[in-house]
């Protein structure tokens, strides 16, 4: 385990200077395939999409701390984002913790977890991003998000989700793909809508704005908006 943690440890050390040896799109892709190689004993459920949305739109989305609130009101029920807290920046990305707080007494997310809980939110690189939720008995679900671009217009989503609960797999694993499958739909009017607009101007905004829900796509925007551009 010691070996394990020290693998991760280093997955998350490294910066752009090191990338100097294969495109960068080969690059991280390894990266995502060594951490789900490493983390493959508590993999609960892997999705993959195709989506006609461009690739920019998805890391905004992402990113966006707000968007919990604003496009996932149905199936979070009401949750609320409480304080935020400061960037830790890392070489290729950065990470961000902020509360959650169910509102509603009738949110079903209180079978897992308590009504206030710390999450975490980390670019490791401009196509890898998790979310670390702590719930009931010191356990955790953790959601690993690969973003591949496939042109302008396009994108592939992996979504892999892992957790250390380990008694009733099987109805966890039907869980979470029915949530992934319902948040998801909930998602595309939301990406649609970003995408009618340039998406280029997701960048230029970032440039611009001190938004705490969105300090980690202003990281993202200072380490590669000159390339997307």
């Amino acid at each position: 385990m010691v070996k394990t943690t020290a693998q991760i440890e280093d997955l998350n050390t490294y910066s752009i200077d090191r990338i100097d040896c294969q495109p960068p799109e080969e690059f991280y892709l390894d990266r995502f395939e060594a951490r789900t190689d490493l983390r493959k004993q508590d993999l609960t459920i892997c999705q993959e999409y195709i989506l006609p949305i461009p690739y920019l739109c998805q890391i905004y989305h992402l990113l966006n701390l707000k968007h919990l609130e604003v496009v996932h009101g149905f199936s979070l029920n009401g949750l609320k984002i409480g304080n935020i807290g400061c960037l830790e920046a890392t070489g290729t990305g950065g990470k961000i913790k902020f509360e959650t707080m169910l509102v509603s007494s009738f949110n079903f997310l209180r079978i897992w977890r308590q009504p206030v809980v710390e999450v975490e939110l980390t670019l490791h690189d401009p196509y890898t991003i998790e979310l670390n939720i702590g719930i009931y008995r010191d356990k955790k679900i953790s959601i690993l998000f690969n973003i591949l671009p496939l042109g302008a217009t396009e994108h592939k989503l992996s979504i892999n989700i892992y957790s250390s609960v380990r008694f009733f797999k099987p109805i966890l694993q039907i869980l979470l793909h029915g949530a992934t499958c319902l948040t998801l739909l909930e998602d595309m009017p939301y990406l649609r809508q970003l995408a009618k607009n340039n998406p280029h101007h997701l960048v230029k905004a970032a440039q611009s704005s001190n938004c705490q829900a969105m300090q980690l796509f202003n990281r993202f925007v200072d380490l590669y908006g000159s390339n997307l551009e």
